[in-house]
C-alpha cells in the first residue's frame, strides 16, 4: 500500500489552460443551493418533532405521551413508527425520484434537471406550509422529497463538470457548505417560529424552504449547461463556446477534444445502467457509489441533524434550550466545512476521511459514555449541568470531524470518480443509496435509541471505526486530477489495479502483441 501512496503523490495529470471565472463561481454557487434545500429539511424536520403545535396537530398521542407527569424511559419517550414515518418519507422520495434524475440529467442536462427540482420542491413546502391533516402534509413531503432528489443528484455533477481540476474539491464542496448553512437555518427558523403566539409558527418554517428552493429554480435559468452535457447532447458549438466562456480562455481546443472524445465512448454505450452494473469495467467506481453513501449515513450525523432538539429533550434540556443547543451544533457545522473548503485541493481527500473520522470515534465513545453514565440501562433520571454540557461539547466535536470529512468528501469523490459512459446512472446510484439508508436509520433510530440505549452511539462509532479503515486501504488520491483522466488512478493504485478493465487502443494492441508471441513462442 506504501507503493500506492507514493503514486499518488507523484503521477503528474494533464492541466488545461485557463482559469477559475466569475461565472464558473456564480454557476456553482446557484447549483450548490440544492445542497441548501436538503439541509434546510434535515434542520426543519429536527425541529419539528419536538415542537409542541406540530405534534398536537399532526401526532397527538406522542404529545400525550410526553405530558404524562409520569417517570417514563427517557429513551423510549418519542419512539413512534409514525413520527419516524414522517421523517422518512421526504428521503423514500428522494430515493425513487434520484432513479428518473439519471436519464433527465442524460436527456436533458443538468440545469434543466435543477430547475425542474427547484420548481418541485417550492410547490411541496407551500403545500407543507398550509397543510390542514396528515394526508396533506405528507403529500407536500413528499413534492419536497422529489425536489431534494433531483437536484442533489444534478448539482454534484454540474459543479465537477463546470470547474476546473484544481479548484473542483473546493467548488464542491460549496454543495456540502450549503447542507450546513440550510440546517443551520432552519433550525434558527424553528427557534423564532416557536416565539410566534398561536402556535401556527411551524407553518412558516415548512414554507420557508420554497424560498431557497426559488433560488435554484430562477437561478439555473440564468446559467449555461455544462460542456460535457451539450457535446453529450450533441451542440458542440454552444459548448465550445461556453468552455471557452468559463475558462476565461480563447484557445480551449485540448479540454474541448478530450470532453469529446468522452462524450464518443459514451455514445457506444446504450444501456450505462448495465453497464454500470454487469459491464465489469467500472468495478471500482460501483464499489464506491454504493459504499461511500452507505457509511456517510452509518456515521450517524442524519440522526444527530434529524432528532438533535429531541436528543438533546431526552438527555434533560428543556424546549428551547434544545433548539438553542441545535443552533449551535449548526454554527460548528458551517465553520469546520469552511476547513474541507481551504483544504481538500490541498492536503487531499484521503487526510481529511482519515483525520475526521477518527475524531468522530473518539467523539461518538465519549457522548455515549457521559449517556450511559447519568441514565444506565433503565433510562430513568435526570442529567446534571455538567453532564449535559459536556454532551454537547463532544456532540460539535463530532459534528465538526464529520463537517470536514465524510460530510464533503461523500459527494465529492462520488461526483468526481465516474467516467462519462456511465456518470449519471452511477450518481443516481449514489443518491438513491443515500437517501434509502437516511431513511432507514432515521426510522429506525428511536427504536434503537429505545433498545440499545447509550450504546447506539458505540454502535455508530464502531461503523465509523470500519469505514475509516476501508478509506485508509482503498480509496486513492483524487485532488488535481481532471475528471477525464480519473480512470488512471485506478489503474495505478495496488488493489484496484487487480479488477480495473483497460480498453484503451494501447491496451488493446499491447493484448494483441502479447498473445502473438505467446502462439510464436
Amino acid at each position: 500500500m506504501a507503493g500506492a501512496v507514493i503514486v499518488h503523490h507523484t503521477t503528474r495529470y494533464k492541466t488545461y489552460p485557463g482559469e477559475i471565472t466569475g461565472i464558473v463561481v456564480f454557476a456553482c454557487l446557484i447549483a450548490s443551493v440544492a445542497g441548501c434545500i436538503f439541509g434546510y429539511d434535515i434542520g426543519l424536520t429536527s425541529g419539528l418533532t419536538s415542537t409542541e403545535p406540530f405534534l398536537v396537530k399532526f401526532f397527538p398521542s406522542i404529545y400525550e405521551e410526553m405530558k404524562k407527569q409520569v417517570v417514563v424511559n427517557q429513551y423510549c419517550k418519542f419512539d413512534s413508527q409514525l413520527l419516524t414515518l414522517f421523517c422518512s418519507s421526504l428521503f423514500l422520495s428522494a430515493m425513487t425520484a434520484a432513479f428518473f434524475a439519471g436519464p433527465l440529467t442524460r436527456a436533458f442536462g443538468r440545469k434543466w434537471t435543477l430547475f425542474t427540482a427547484g420548481s418541485a420542491y417550492v410547490c411541496g413546502a407551500v403545500l407543507g406550509g398550509v397543510s390542514v391533516n396528515f394526508p396533506m402534509l405528507l403529500t407536500g413531503r413528499i413534492l419536497v422529497g422529489a425536489g431534494v432528489g433531483l437536484s442533489i443528484q444534478a448539482s454534484p455533477l454540474y459543479i465537477s463538470e463546470m470547474a476546473p481540476a484544481q479548484q473542483r474539491g473546493m467548488l464542491n464542496i460549496m454543495f456540502q457548505l450549503m447542507i450546513t448553512v440550510g440546517i443551520l437555518t432552519a433550525n434558527m427558523t424553528n427557534y423564532f417560529a416557536s416565539k410566534i403566539p398561536g402556535g401556527w409558527g411551524w407553518r412558516i418554517a415548512v414554507a420557508f424552504g420554497a424560498v431557497p428552493a426559488g433560488v435554484i429554480a430562477l437561478g439555473s435559468l440564468a446559467i449555461p449547461d455544462t460542456p460535457t452535457s451539450l457535446i453529450q447532447r450533441g451542440d458542440t458549438a454552444t459548448a465550445r463556446k461556453t468552455l471557452a466562456q468559463i475558462r476565461g480562455v480563447g484557445d480551449v481546443r485540448e479540454e474541448f477534444d478530450d470532453l469529446s472524445t468522452a462524450s464518443e465512448e459514451a455514445k457506444a454505450v446504450e444501456n450505462p445502467w448495465r453497464e454500470l452494473f454487469f459491464g465489469g469495467k467500472y468495478k471500482p467506481q460501483l464499489t464506491f457509489s454504493l459504499l461511500i453513501p452507505f457509511f456517510q449515513q452509518l456515521t450517524g450525523i442524519n440522526v444527530i441533524m434529524f432528532y438533535a432538539p429531541v436528543l438533546f429533550k431526552t438527555v434533560g434540556f428543556k424546549q428551547n434550550a434544545s433548539l438553542v443547543s441545535s443552533i449551535i451544533t449548526g454554527l460548528v457545522n458551517v465553520f469546520s466545512t469552511f476547513v474541507a473548503v481551504l483544504t481538500a485541493d490541498k492536503v487531499g481527500r484521503r487526510a481529511l476521511f482519515l483525520q475526521g473520522g477518527t475524531q468522530m470515534i473518539i467523539s461518538q465513545i465519549l457522548v455515549g459514555t457521559f449517556i450511559g453514565l447519568q441514565f444506565g440501562m433503565s433510562g430513568t433520571g435526570a442529567i446534571s449541568e455538567q453532564y449535559a454540557m459536556c454532551i454537547v461539547l463532544f456532540v460539535c466535536v463530532y459534528v465538526a470531524g464529520f463537517a470536514w470529512s465524510w460530510g464533503p468528501m461523500g459527494w465529492l469523490i462520488p461526483s468526481e470518480i465516474y467516467p462519462l459512459a456511465v456518470r449519471s446512472a452511477a450518481m443516481s446510484v449514489t443518491v438513491a443509496v443515500n437517501m434509502f439508508f437516511t431513511a432507514f436509520i432515521g426510522q429506525i433510530f428511536l427504536t434503537l435509541l429505545c433498545h440499545l440505549r447509550f450504546g447506539l452511539f458505540y454502535f455508530f462509532g464502531g461503523w465509523v471505526l470500519l469505514m475509516t479503515l476501508f478509506i485508509a486501504m482503498l480509496l486513492p488520491e483524487t485532488k488535481n486530477v481532471p475528471v477525464e483522466e480519473m480512470a488512471h488512478i485506478w489503474k495505478k493504485h495496488w488493489f484496484w489495479r487487480k479488477f480495473v478493465v483497460d480498453t484503451s487502443p494501447d491496451a488493446r494492441s499491447a493484448e494483441m502483441r502479447k498473445r502473438i508471441a505467446l502462439e510464436m513462442s
